[in-house]
């Protein structure tokens, strides 16, 4: 009489256990279903780590570069934007003489508003800019006999790192614009006749410093220049003879100076546009 034996925990939900005396063909059936069940276990233990699997190698894909090729890549980004800051934006000067004490001091570098030229701006009458010599204005400059040296800061330079070494720039005030006509006497300036109001001067100094000039009407094209510190700045009163009378052509302005950046102690802004 063949009897039901009841299930144990290693059977469960595989099915019946083939009764007793059902011989080789029923065991053979309980392993196949058992061989089905645990074959669809893997198959869902596969499907579920298969996501994972996939994920790592997606990281794998995304692996940080080596520091070798990570460093100069970093490098020629920071570069890449130094330069086009430095064309478009700012450009950074050095102030090597005392014309324009106290306003800028010896030392001080200064940020130069180049987007400004590009966006329509023209010079005005009180704005400090910087320009390139328009001829004969500064003395030959020194170059460094270290050719190595001379190389890496005119490349510094090119890329706007560090001020241009070639010094041929130079900061004043501008006084007035073309067609406007200027004239001192005394201690007063004026343009088209009216008084110039000039807080900025340097203690101790006045409008004409001891040299008077004009009338003068400035070229269409042009600006005239002065500094600060009048009686130690050879501006556009010292070169009447030269190219322009003295005045400085519109093309060389490199653009108005926005503030000082350097040192810290004397940060300052003067404006978008240097007023």
């Amino acid at each position: 009489m063949a009897v039901n034996l009841p299930d144990t925990d290693s059977d469960a939900g595989v099915g019946p256990v083939p009764a007793a005396g059902a011989g080789h063909g029923g065991r053979a059936a309980a392993r196949r279903a058992r061989s089905r069940k645990a074959g669809k276990a893997a198959k869902a233990g596969k499907a579920g780590r298969g996501p994972s699997r996939g994920l790592r190698a997606r990281r794998a894909g995304r692996r940080q570069r080596p520091w070798w090729i990570e460093i100069p890549l970093m490098a020629a980004v920071g570069l890449v934007a130094a330069l086009l800051i430095k064309t478009c934006l700012f450009q950074v000067f050095s102030i090597p003489s005392g014309s324009m004490e106290n306003t800028l001091r010896i030392g001080d570098r200064v940020g130069v508003n180049k987007l400004a030229p590009l966006t329509g701006w023209e010079p005005e009458p009180g704005q400090p800019v910087v320009f390139k010599d328009p001829g004969d204005w500064l003395p030959p400059q020194p170059t460094d006999g270290n050719p190595v040296t001379r190389a890496l800061s005119s490349a510094l330079g090119f890329i706007g790192l560090v001020p241009p070494k070639d010094d041929n720039y130079l900061v004043k005030r501008v006084i007035a614009t073309g067609g406007q006509t200027v004239q001192c006497s005394g201690t007063t300036l004026t343009v088209n006749g009216a008084k110039v109001d000039e807080p900025y001067l340097h203690p101790g100094d006045d409008s004409c410093a001891g040299l008077d000039f004009g009338p003068v009407t400035v070229p269409k094209g042009y600006v005239w220049v002065e500094g600060d510190h009048r009686s130690d700045s050879a501006d556009s009163r010292y070169h009447q003879r030269g190219p322009g009378g003295g005045a400085v052509p519109v093309d060389n302005v490199v653009g108005p100076v926005s503030g000082v950046v350097w040192p810290l102690n004397h940060l300052d802004w003067f404006g978008w546009v240097g007023r």
